[in-house]
């Protein structure tokens, strides 16, 4: 066992001093970190304003279609001052004195925070109502009492679509085919067009036709004769991906279509309103909670759901740590390092110390990823910001629940398993190339984890979930995504002791295999000859 623990230490050493060592211990950091902020900043300053030119001949629904963008817009900006009043104002109110704090500024306080409250919770009112008290000029005077002196000023967030002034010389009431024709030049990028006072790039055009009250379809109402009934409101863009302004205007005309219609035939529009709201509440309930707590949360699903990133990690864990051995074992064969090394120990020690060196980079890798992830999670939980409220429910989840021990045995015995199979193929191949051809079978028994991924959390003790349960190649994989749903104890006691009893069976087959074919050169042996050498 010196010998062995010897070779380990040598392992772990040699992989710690690469490159690809570090890259790997920072890049998985960073890729989360990404994966949370990246997002956000996009959504903030990464997307350019968009300008559009709006023509509206019929001169029905142009102030509808600017009404409806002004409202998402206000939208964006009521979040960002809720998120800009939690983040200043509870620092200053901590650190006034108590005499001030309860001073006649409290009364507003108090009506302000519920109003706030009303306003986050999308109350149906909540944006005319934030519109008609003034918007955020107004909170923000009523704020100013609270907010701690040294914070920034509020900064409006960018608007996403600006309209634009028609190209000069184009008249809204242009016939119809020359004005096509002008806008499309324009939005093929042959002509700027204006926008408070600034020049900039078309990036779409809505055309409303004169006779748009035409083409509107009424089911069971004949639709009046048009010279092309299937063409209604326009959209051109020659960005067919970002679509949000098309949705906003297209959801906001057809609105107040059937807002018209509701009128036109003598309803009560006030009447069809409260009926359009008019449901029953459903609650998700689990049998497994405790009495008076059966209620589902937001973090009773992500519960659900959180095994399946582990899977995932898990699967990208043993993936390329189990590559990482392959390459150094093949290395140390055709450089004949290996041959130096035989001298002192035996190919156990070898094969074991190898095993267990790679095993410690992985748990670094791993324990560096678990960790930095829980860092990133707790560093989210306390900022306030967006995506405070689903770290602190992730973080919960991780400090309340068995995954992290679960992923790390599961690791250990999954890495041990495919290691054995691995180390075997870059024990009998000299070169990588010959290894790929045995590492194809590999990737392919590796995939059917990836596939069943997201299948398995949704029926966690069904037939497939329990039958690859007992499949030892699958055991780590699968039992990590039923950790969530408290399989059958039999199952998780039986499926482990399996696991571990077929993992040494193949160490000791690899054992045998590499004892032999470490020091082979040339070809690698066929089929037959390697169950020759298990039986000697």
């Amino acid at each position: 066992m010196k010998y062995a623990f010897l070779i380990a230490w040598r392992e772990y050493l040699e992989n710690a001093k690469t490159k690809g060592f570090w890259i790997g211990l920072f890049l998985f950091p960073a890729i989360i970190f990404g994966s949370m902020q990246v997002p956000v900043w996009l959504e903030k300053k990464g997307t350019p304003t968009r300008h559009f030119v709006l023509v509206d001949q019929s001169g029905q629904f142009e102030r509808v279609a600017l009404d409806a963008l002004e409202k998402n817009h206000q939208r964006r900006v009521l979040q960002e001052l809720q998120m800009y009043a939690r983040k200043y104002s509870q620092s200053s109110a901590t650190a006034r004195p108590p005499a001030q704090a309860a001073s006649g500024d409290g009364a507003a306080r108090k009506a302000l925070d519920p109003l706030l409250k009303e306003l986050s919770a999308t109350a149906p009112d909540a944006i005319e109502r934030f519109q008609r008290q003034g918007g955020h000029t107004f909170y923000l005077a009523q704020l100013k009492p609270f907010l701690d002196p040294a914070a920034p000023a509020f900064e409006e967030p960018r608007r996403r679509f600006q309209r634009a002034d028609l190209p000069s010389g184009l008249k809204p009431d242009l016939e119809w085919a020359a004005l096509t024709q002008e806008l499309r030049a324009c939005l093929r990028g042959g002509k700027k067009v204006t926008a408070n006072g600034h020049s900039a790039e078309l990036f779409a055009a809505i055309l409303i036709p004169a006779d748009v009250e035409k083409r509107i379809v009424r089911p069971g109402i004949p639709t009046p004769l048009v010279s092309d009934p299937a063409k209604g409101i326009e959209y051109w863009s020659g960005n067919l991906a970002d679509t949000e302004l098309r949705e906003q205007i297209e959801r906001a005309i057809n609105e107040e279509i059937r807002r018209r219609e509701y009128v036109s035939r003598g309803m009560d529009l006030a009447m069809i309103q409260q009926v359009q709201r008019t449901h029953v509440p459903f609650a998700d309930l689990n049998p497994k909670k405790e009495e008076g707590q059966e209620r589902v949360s937001r973090v009773d699903v992500m519960r659900q759901w959180a095994p399946t990133a582990f899977v995932y990690l898990l699967w990208i864990a043993i993936f390329s740590i189990v590559q990482m051995l392959l390459n150094n074992t093949i290395e140390e064969k055709s450089n004949r390092i290996i041959e130096v090394l035989l001298s002192s120990v035996t190919p156990g020690e070898l094969m074991m110390g190898k095993l267990a060196g790679i095993a410690a980079i992985g748990l670094t890798m791993v324990g560096t990823w678990i960790a930095s992830f829980v860092a990133i999670l707790f560093w989210k939980s306390g900022a306030q910001s967006e995506l405070s409220g689903m770290s602190r429910e992730m973080f919960t989840i991780l400090r309340t629940t068995h995954l992290v021990p679960a992923f790390l045995v599961y690791f250990i015995f999954g890495y041990l398993l495919y290691g054995g199979l691995i180390i075997t193929i870059g024990s009998i191949c000299n070169t990588i190339k010959e290894a790929q051809n045995y590492m194809g079978s590999i990737v392919l028994i590796l995939m059917v984890p990836l596939m069943t991924m997201m299948f398995i959390p949704k029926d966690p003790n069904g037939t497939l979930a329990t039958a690859l349960s007992w499949v030892p190649i699958y055991t780590p994989f699968v039992m990590m995504n039923r950790a969530a749903a408290d399989p059958p104890l039999f199952e998780v006691i039986g499926t482990m002791i399996l696991l571990i009893a077929t993992t040494v069976f193949v160490l000791w087959l690899s054992g045998k295999i590499f004892r032999i074919g470490i020091l082979r050169t040339g070809q690698p042996p066929k089929l037959i000859e390697l169950f020759r050498w298990l039986k000697g």
